[in-house]
Parts: structure tokens; C-alpha cells; sequence
């Protein structure tokens, strides 16, 4: 019997853009991904500039806020994840910022 593994290479992140309502990243292998910032609520509750001061991590596999404590990888950016941060979560982090539950 023979089997096949199939390998995942994930290309590495060039450039970063934080918009208004959009996360924005510029890939090696020439794509550029955009999602709705709205899939990562620290990134909506954080400050323009809070939401500029960010990290290509990772080997440049991914993106760090380390104001927000916030990280988006290569890998789910791709399989299209948005954030899997509980509502608790979130709840208690943004009261630690002295702000309402969203």
C-alpha cells in the first residue's frame, strides 16, 4: 500500500495594512489577502494607533499587536479563520482596558 502526505508550504508576509475596517496583507508568492477587521474584535477596539504598531512574527508567518495581544498567522488568514477569541474572553480583556463589553 502507498500513501501520500501532502505538504503545506505556506508563504512568508511582505507588507501589513490595517485600514479602517479591513486587515490587509501582502504575501511572497504575490497575493494579497484582505479580510473584515471586524473578524478580530481587539483589532476594532483598539486605537488607530494601537492598531499600527504591529510585529511580522513568526519567521514571517504571522502578525503580532503587542498592544492588543493580538496574533493573526499566514495559515488562518488562508483557510479564511477569524478570530476564535470567547465572548468572555473578550469581555474581561476589554474591561482590563477600562472599556464596555462590545
Amino acid at each position: 500500500m502507498t500513501s501520500v502526505a501532502a505538504t503545506l508550504v505556506l508563504p512568508k508576509i511582505l507588507q501589513v495594512r490595517v485600514t479602517e475596517d479591513s486587515l490587509v496583507v501582502d504575501l511572497e508568492d504575490g497575493r494579497t489577502l484582505m479580510v473584515p477587521l471586524s473578524w478580530y474584535p481587539r483589532l476594532v477596539h483598539g486605537t488607530p494607533e494601537e492598531r499600527q504598531r504591529f510585529e511580522i512574527a513568526g519567521a514571517g508567518y504571522g502578525i503580532h499587536w503587542p498592544d492588543l495581544d493580538e496574533d493573526v498567522s499566514v495559515e488562518g488568514l488562508l483557510l479564511g479563520k477569524p478570530s476564535a477569541e470567547s465572548p468572555a474572553s473578550l469581555a474581561r480583556w476589554l474591561a482590563s482596558r477600562g472599556r464596555k463589553r462590545a
